[in-house]
């Protein structure tokens, strides 16, 4: 890689409208200032950020955060923390409790990641929720601005056997869902009594209602994006022996081909400063790649060429688009964060 430019930001930490889970105002401690900062590696990274932004704290109090949605039409950040079993809603600076249970009706779940993960919208502008704790992934059957816990089922099974623990997803233009579906919300993992499956699965579900499996090699599928053409699928494997990002050639909806590995971070793991493992990942509309990994998102070209890279100091799960994608929301292990974009 050739790095033309290299900008090391240290973020002073904008906390004065800081809010925890249940709306009131927070503390950030002061050394928390030293994990936010921002590095330029390309000058093409310039066109997306500038060189001078800074990551800011939304919310914070969490257990652990995920599936960042930005409604557009309500002009608000709905995001999962799954061992809290809820999905909560950040408007105005504040944040409360959109949905709970999220992902396991179930009192008794044994497992640490019951609630949903994923959150996304479907054509209908619907909630969509990929529960961890009852292995499905479901749509609300609600409005947005009045939800309720009470959802269809969208696909719970492969086969006859039930899904392990539906985790990322992702609708292309023609409105098939691309999901994964590593072991997460199972609660002894790959070994746990009730997987029915011997497999992690990334699929396509077909809006005929077929269930493709597409990939099945993957031991730990996580998050999934499709770029803008609808001609590329990323896929992230969160397996500390192989911490990589695939791309995939979709030739048709439901059938890929062409696997090719698009980055590797595996010496990047248990390296100081960089805690966590390949995620959730955005693409926006000029392809670029926003994937949350080791030390917190990495920014790639299409051509898998490091641009730049968002440091959060945590374990980071994911991120999302804001309205006309001139902002960047992050979750990173207890906070939610955001970076305004070009």
């Amino acid at each position: 890689m050739q790095k033309s430019l290299i900008a090391l930001i240290t973020i002073a930490l904008l906390c004065s409208n800081c809010k925890h889970a249940k709306s009131s105002k927070m503390e950030i401690d002061e050394n928390t200032s030293s994990k936010f900062r921002i590095e330029i590696l390309n000058d093409e990274a310039l066109k997306i950020i500038d060189s001078n932004t800074t990551v800011k704290v939304l919310a914070s109090g969490f257990t652990w955060t995920e599936g960042p949605l930005w409604v557009e039409n309500g002009d608000f950040l709905l995001f999962s923390d799954i061992p809290k079993n809820k999905v909560y809603k950040l408007f105005d600076n504040d944040t409360i409790t959109y949905l709970h249970p999220s992902g396991s009706f179930d009192e008794d779940f044994k497992g640490s990641e019951p609630g949903s993960n994923g959150l996304l919208l479907n054509d209908q502008g619907e909630l969509v929720l990929l529960q961890h704790g009852e292995r499905k992934v479901v749509k609300m059957d609600a409005p947005l601005n009045n939800p309720k816990p009470e959802y269809t089922t969208i696909v719970d099974n492969y086969q006859g056997k039930k899904l392990n623990s539906p985790n990322d997803a992702v609708y292309d233009t023609y409105g098939n869902l691309y999901f994964t579906d590593p072991p997460y919300g199972l609660p002894n993992l790959l070994k746990d009594s009730g997987k029915e499956l011997d497999f992690q699965g990334v699929y396509c579900l077909l809006t005929s209602g077929d269930l493709i499996l597409l990939d099945k090699d993957i031991e730990f599928p996580n998050g999934i994006g499709i770029s803008k053409d609808g001609k590329s699928l990323y896929v992230s494997q969160s397996n500390p022996l192989k911490a990589v990002w695939y791309k995939y050639a979709i030739i048709t909806p439901g059938k890929v081909q062409n696997k090719q590995l698009f980055y590797d971070v595996t010496s990047f793991i248990d390296k100081e400063g960089y805690l966590g493992l390949p995620d959730g990942l955005k693409i926006n509309k000029k392809d670029v790649v926003f994937a949350s990994g080791p030390g917190g998102i990495w920014i790639f070209n299409p051509e898998g060429i490091l641009l730049a890279q968002i440091f959060t100091g945590e374990r980071t799960s994911n991120c999302a688009f804001g309205l006309d994608e001139k902002k960047l929301f992050i979750t990173a292990d207890d906070y939610v964060l955001s970076v305004d974009l070009k």
